[in-house]
């Protein structure tokens, strides 16, 4: 097989408009069709090719087409697996080299938005199994495993793992840690930890679920301490998608009808809301083992998530976050300490995000832990004033641990 990868001096100049700047652009609404035509024009006149595939295909799966976004991420990997992302400084006091997964643009850990405007340059390098790794490698002080933890990257991930056995320089977020991110490993990892409340997470396939449904078996002789009402989601759904509540036999059926997949995790549901009816769910970054707040989502319905809480459209929630984040040292993060402190030991991850709510009782309710929830500075600071302080707040702390871990003697002269 030949070497994927292009001469240096062609690799150098390989940057890309990269995923946080796309994205902004159409979180803020700016039409990215013109976008798409320029460098759909580039690759047609030969100014460029692989960097400006994978723009489009950051560009196709924004606008929803994340098929031909796949194909074009695919075909530009089959020519060059080594990208560069945006970087403010010149020359840049660091170099993170990201060991990413072919994969969709939620997939992999968006590092990108972490490092904007930082002296930090980060190439990502593509592992496709049964691909060998470009020679020579990018230039870089340690590398960070970006792959997430999914049933379409496990394979990925396992090829990960066997490369950073023998990896030239210091690795974070290793892939046996990543591997034990799913939620029914999750649950085991987490069940004994003090202050944590995390429901028994099971794996059923479509067809036991059926069979549940009609009586052909009991809920209890196919998943132990589970009991009605369900929540049920489809393995490897995020934002909420095919995520339901059932509340007894008669609901499998009529949510089966809607969800063509074939398997799917299920817990027992949790009532988490408030003395006031509503519920509050939170995202807490952890970087070098302490924890940062992310945001605060407040909402009348249990299935929540960022984007369906409406927190723009209401003063009210904002001022909570606002206070959420304001005094989360001194409130949030000291009630819960042992909880948080326990979860940072047990998951071992140099950096990761949690979601999570607070039960009736006063534990931490864990919905689910990551390496690739994104963290952002996207929101607009009119509306949310006391975001972009936050944010800098894991910005920097993510800098600083990346500098810590890579040694002197590596580092990048400033």
């Amino acid at each position: 097989m030949t070497n994927p990868r292009p001469k240096a001096d062609q690799n150098e100049s390989a940057t890309r408009i990269g995923v946080a700047n796309l994205t902004r652009m159409s979180f803020n609404g700016a039409d990215l069709i013109p976008l798409w035509n320029e460098l759909l024009l580039s690759i047609v006149q030969r100014r460029s090719t692989t960097v400006a595939a994978m723009d489009m295909s950051v560009i196709a799966q924004l606008l929803g087409d994340r098929v031909n976004g796949l194909a074009l991420q695919k075909g530009a990997l089959n020519i060059e697996r080594v990208y560069r992302s945006p970087c403010a400084a010149s020359p840049p006091r660091l170099r993170v080299l990201a060991l990413a997964a072919d994969t969709d643009i939620g997939g992999n850990t968006p590092l990108e938005f972490l490092l904007e405007g930082s002296d930090i340059e980060l190439c990502t390098l593509y592992i496709v199994p049964g691909m060998p790794l470009p020679e020579p490698l990018p230039a870089h002080d340690l590398a960070i495993v970006v792959v997430p933890d999914s049933e379409s990257t496990r394979i990925t991930l396992c090829e990960v793992q066997r490369l950073a056995e023998n990896w030239p320089r210091p690795v974070l977020n290793l892939p046996q840690r990543i591997a034990e991110l799913s939620r029914d490993r999750l649950h085991a990892l987490l069940a004994s930890a003090p202050g944590v409340c995390m429901p028994m997470t099971s794996r059923l396939s479509r067809q036991q679920l059926c069979d549940i449904a009609y009586g052909r078996a009991l809920l209890h002789e196919s998943v132990e301490k589970t009991r009605f009402p369900l929540v049920v989601r489809p393995i490897d759904s995020h934002a909420g998608r095919g995520l339901a509540k059932l509340d007894g036999l008669s609901d499998i059926d009529a949510y089966l009808a809607q969800c063509p997949e074939t398997e799917f995790f299920i817990s027992s549901y949790v009532d988490y809301s408030g003395a006031d009816g509503l519920y509050r769910k939170y995202r807490i970054v952890f970087v070098d083992g302490s924890p940062y707040a992310c945001h605060m989502a407040i909402s009348e319905q249990w299935k929540i998530w960022y984007l369906n809480a409406d927190m723009a459209g209401s003063a009210a929630k904002r001022a909570e976050e606002a206070r959420f984040m304001t005094t989360f040292n001194e409130g949030f993060a000291c009630h819960h300490a042992t909880a948080l402190a326990e979860i940072a030991r047990r998951i071992g991850l140099d950096y990761f995000a949690i979601d999570c709510a607070e039960t009736k009782g006063g534990d931490l309710l864990v919905f689910e832990a990551d390496n690739s929830m994104i963290v952002h500075n996207m929101d607009p600071p009119a509306i949310f004033p006391y975001k972009p302080a936050q944010m800098r707040k894991i910005f920097n702390a993510f800098a600083t641990m990346l500098y810590r871990r890579a040694s002197p003697a590596q580092a990048t002269a400033a």
